[in-house]
């Protein structure tokens, strides 16, 4: 009689930061053991183990660079699969049914990826099936699990992202020059135009911010000289946005920053939240961790323009969210919704 095949899935979160890769086993419907520790739902996989690098996959005029991508991570998941076996391990005893890779740009510049890695993981892995999401999707699984809501992805820009579990629907993410409306780089922005306001004696000024912003930055007239030729305007404007929401409790033009940021993220959730019914709201993200100057105004806005919504603590991170549709896809049980350019699926269905 031939051994029987243990079964495998990986998961892949590729951020601005770096990646990370998770190994875990294909749950059966009835193996929930573990679960909790990555804050993952009844039933999703809990993983085996879990590498990170501290590389970000690189972008160039095509796109994400699949080949790069795929250097990154073969090499960790074979680690994490011979470590899972055993020293004495046979891999051929071993398969891995199904792969996510949820990465930040897969929406706009995904077309590398979704051509060569559902291949390329059947030839290095014998991945049967392969799905290929955007972050915001993997935030979502790992947030709300297969639930309809919305997840508000706040770190220096601005994404929001729900489904009812037929549809995807997303708003904003455009950036921090044409969008990102009521994230870290927007919330920093509008902070350092109050303390320039301020600094020219004109209208809608905050001498509160200028005095921070000279503090963080130098002379406030050096500021756009020192700011402009930046590669990463984005983070160093978001870097003041915690300045913001301490002043805002003292000074009226904060306070106004603040409660427009709380406004615009609420909008941006009131936009892709399905209707009706008991849908949940999770907040994702670095920008929330400024506490109560920003999240007693979203609540206020989301009670108002979101009355049937019920929000919650996010109950994974996008690597949990990846492990879950990876598992989910495993077993043919995977209810979030296909879509061409957020959540790509390729491969035969489970046997």
């Amino acid at each position: 009689m031939a051994p029987a095949v243990t079964r495998w899935v990986l998961g892949v979160d590729s951020g601005g930061s770096g990646l990370r890769v998770a190994l875990a086993r294909a749950n059966e419907p009835d193996d929930t053991a573990g679960a909790e520790a990555v804050g993952a739902f009844d039933g999703s996989p809990a993983p085996a183990g879990i590498t990170e690098v501290g590389e970000p996959v690189r972008t160039g005029p095509s796109g994400i660079d699949p080949d790069h991508l795929l250097e990154l991570t073969l090499p960790r998941a074979h680690a994490l699969l011979a470590d899972a076996t055993g020293e004495h391990g046979d891999l051929h005893d071993h398969r891995v049914d199904a792969v996510c890779v949820g990465a930040a740009g897969m929406a706009t510049l995904g077309g590398g990826l979704r051509a060569a890695l559902p291949g390329a993981f059947a030839r290095a892995l014998g991945a049967r099936r392969v799905a290929l999401a955007a972050d915001a999707v993997t935030a979502y699984a790992g947030a709300l699990g297969e639930r309809p809501g919305a997840v508000v992805a706040a770190g220096t820009g601005m994404i929001a992202t729900g489904t009812d579990l037929r549809a995807w629907r997303r708003a904003d993410g455009w950036g921090h020059l044409l969008g990102d409306c009521g994230g870290g780089a927007w919330i920093g922005r509008a902070g350092l135009e109050a303390a320039l306001r301020a600094h020219d004696g004109r209208p809608g000024g905050s001498a509160a911010l200028l005095a921070r912003a000279e503090a963080a930055f130098g002379p406030a007239a050096a500021l756009p000289g020192a700011l402009y030729p930046r590669t990463d305007r984005p983070a160093v404007l978001a870097s003041f946005a915690p300045e913001v929401a301490r002043c805002a409790e003292d000074d009226p033009v904060a306070a106004r920053v603040m409660t427009e940021a709380a406004a615009q993220i609420a909008m941006s959730a009131a936009a892709v939240c399905p209707e009706g019914g008991e849908s949940r709201i999770a907040l994702t993200g670095g920008l929330f961790r400024i506490g109560e100057p920003l999240l007693a105004r979203l609540r206020r806005e989301l009670a108002v323009r979101l009355p049937h919504a019920r929000t919650v603590p996010a109950a994974g991170d996008p690597l949990a969210g990846a492990l879950l549709v990876a598992g989910r896809l495993a077993r043919g049980t995977l209810r979030l919704p296909a879509d061409p350019a957020l959540l790509h699926i390729v491969g035969e269905r489970p046997v």
